[in-house]
């Protein structure tokens, strides 16, 4: 689930069975693990079980703020935190997905979101073809948003906060998380190191 998460949550929580089914939006990679090799090394490495119960956590806030979002907020707003999130998980400026399964995401009719795409690709915002938008103004559609999209990023932030970048690398406003290397050595530098008083 984007660069930080994983499909299958129920198994690490005990519950045995998902009761939830997964949908794959964009194209990209994945890496699958059987289920005991994971609840085997989520038993053995401290490591291991605090990423991913942190990550369980950025989702539950996610889950929680996705609500609030879809009762209170415009199409527009919510249209904006999706592209942005969408963004985040993506390499480049465009997200490939049609405006009926926007629609589907957000439980409104494909209309409100044609109008809503309409209203940010005359703002300059966006470029929207075909079931293709390229985001043309990052820094405009995180003024558009509502303050949804910036509670969730940050509590991925600061639960999963990603390795610096090499000096040298180029920056971009619109450029993806990097996917670290899933080993003990970087899990650990992720976890908060407990103090122990004398």
């Amino acid at each position: 689930m984007g660069n930080e998460g994983v499909v299958g949550k129920s198994l690490l929580l005990g519950a045995g069975i998902a009761t939830n089914t997964s949908t794959v939006l964009f194209a990209g990679r994945g890496f699958r693990i059987e289920a005991q090799a994971i609840q085997d090394e989520f038993a053995r490495s401290d490591a291991v079980r605090s990423i991913l119960l942190r990550y369980i956590q950025a989702l539950a806030t996610q889950i929680a703020q996705s609500a609030i979002c879809n009762r209170l907020h415009t199409i527009e707003q919510q249209l904006c935190g999706f592209l942005l999130h969408s963004l985040d998980r993506l390499q480049g400026s465009e997200v490939v997905v049609t405006q009926e399964l926007i629609a589907s995401i957000f439980g409104v009719r494909r209309e409100s979101v044609t109008t809503a795409a309409g209203q940010l690709q005359e703002a300059g915002l966006i470029h929207y073809a075909r079931g293709h938008v390229a985001v043309l103004e990052r820094v405009g559609l995180e003024r558009r948003c509502c303050e949804c999209y910036a509670v969730v990023k940050n509590e991925y932030d600061r639960l999963l906060p990603h390795e610096p970048e090499e000096p040298n690398a180029r920056l971009t406003s619109l450029g993806p998380r990097p996917l670290p290397a899933w080993n003990e050595a970087a899990v650990a530098r992720w976890t908060p190191q407990r103090v122990v008083e004398p």
